[in-house]
């Protein structure tokens, strides 16, 4: 019997990430001849379905396997973020009493990072790898009693790192702005856009991707599942897949799944262009740092490999999922005045872009990875940490419908959870809108 059938909302045509200029964010194949019928149809060409097409060349490379994404590879959150690939639990995670808990995250983390790497070195994917750990940073006092707490958690898990002091942190970052931070020598800081785009390059011979595909209907079936596929110019093909992996975070609620579960959050980012010779010569810090906020509402900052200054902040309900254009510009005028208020010796380093990325969260914080129906599989609400958990729920989902039990597979189902549900709109919207805006006046002194 077949179930209902679904026509998704496209992703928005707003402005793209501005990791690299807009002219390289092509559609990376459009030339696969596209059949009738799958073993596996992976929706979503970010992190997660990435990295199960990825999977599913090492387990099952005798299956026929469609990737399809209705934008270029790196369009969404994969290529949107701050570049950060996080070791350890973060933010909410950490709150968790847990100590065995947060060890599993840590764990699966860790194995995402270390298969990333691999693949990296395989394929010599440009993407300004690098291992020099993270900070985690405080401005004021609320900033520090937070950096306390991260401590607390990591004393509780037995990991080592290093508490900086306000000049500490000026020798890394070329700014006295920073009372103090915590340093964890874990994390790696890619260009995020780089990485998805060479991931995408180099998929299994028994997938095929088409990031020029838009699931305009789907439906589930108690054996197949079956979508209606929009190419460029109009044309329609429709596809049935034995399973299904929706790598499709905050538009899984389009496919008729987690519809009042799963809040997309917008963030917004800013970057420069890299620094002149004259502008390294005034600037006194390190070149390829990363710092994320202890304060969940402050300030993400990067120094990027080739000096470029990246700052993130402000949050928005996003049930469009896109970003204003107007607001952007407003935002764009945010960041400039705290990269100034930063480094002030840089004088007016121009912004070359600005731009918001959708992320999901849960109401209480919880993250699902499984089975949504018969072979229907997703894994959403990465809370904010996507590039790492997205990375290891796509080898896991695979690895789940194909009945290939490991510890890793236990340790996500036993870290993950049921998104609570969320009140209906009006509600929701004027909730949401009015906790963002207390929790970005409780860290203003952060941001």
């Amino acid at each position: 019997m077949k179930s209902a059938t679904y026509t998704p909302a496209l992703p928005p045509l707003d402005r793209p990430t501005g990791w690299r200029p807009m002219d390289e964010l092509v559609p990376v194949n459009v030339s696969g001849s596209i059949e009738a019928s799958y073993d596996w149809l992976i929706v979503g060409a970010g992190i997660t379905g990435l990295s199960a097409a990825m999977r599913l060349g090492e387990v099952a490379p005798q299956d026929k396997v469609l990737l399809v994404d209705a934008r270029p590879v790196g369009w969404g959150a994969s290529g949107r973020n701050s570049g950060f690939l996080l070791d350890l639990p973060h933010k909410f995670d950490l709150d968790h009493p847990d100590a065995s808990r947060l060890r599993k995250i840590m764990t699966l983390n860790r194995s995402a990072i270390g298969v990333l790497k691999e693949q990296v070195q395989q394929f010599g994917i440009a993407c300004d790898w690098s291992e020099v750990g993270k900070l985690q940073g405080a401005v004021k006092k609320r900033g520090t009693g937070m950096m306390a707490k991260f401590c607390e958690a990591l004393d509780k898990i037995g990991e080592r790192y290093e508490v900086l002091d306000r000049q500490g942190c000026a020798e890394i970052m070329g700014t006295q702005y920073y009372a103090g931070a915590v340093f964890t020598p874990g994390s790696v800081l890619i260009d995020p856009l780089l990485l998805v785009r060479g991931l995408a390059r180099n998929l299994p011979e028994n997938v095929m991707l088409r990031d020029d595909a838009a699931v305009v209907e789907f439906s589930g079936t108690s054996g197949r599942a079956e979508a209606k596929l929009r190419l460029p110019g109009g044309d329609t093909r429709t596809v049935s897949a034995a399973k299904v992996i929706l790598a499709t975070d905050p538009y899984t609620r389009e496919f008729g799944y987690m519809r009042n579960r799963i809040l997309p959050t917008i963030t917004y980012a800013s970057i420069t262009r890299p620094l002149t010779a004259a502008e390294r010569g005034r600037y006194s810090g390190q070149m390829n740092w990363g710092l994320t906020p202890a304060d969940a509402g402050g300030t993400t900052l990067r120094m990027t490999a080739d000096g470029r200054l990246l700052i993130r902040n402000h949050y928005g309900h996003a049930p469009k999922y896109k970003a204003d254009g107007a607001y952007l510009a407003k935002v764009a005028e945010v960041h400039k005045e705290g990269l100034e208020k930063r480094f002030p010796s840089l004088g007016d380093l121009p912004i070359t872009s600005t731009w918001g990325g959708v992320v999901s969260l849960s109401g209480n914080h919880a993250t699902f990875f499984g089975e949504m129906a018969p072979n229907v599989f997703s894994a959403n609400c990465y809370n904010g940490v996507g590039m790492t958990r997205g990375a290891s729920s796509g080898r896991l989902l695979v690895d789940l419908a194909a009945g290939r039990n490991s510890e890793a597979l236990e340790d996500i189902i036993a870290v993950s959870g049921k998104p609570s549900v969320l009140p209906p709109d009006p509600f929701l919207s004027l909730g949401v809108s009015g906790r963002m805006k207390l929790v970005e006046w409780e860290s203003r002194s952060e941001l």
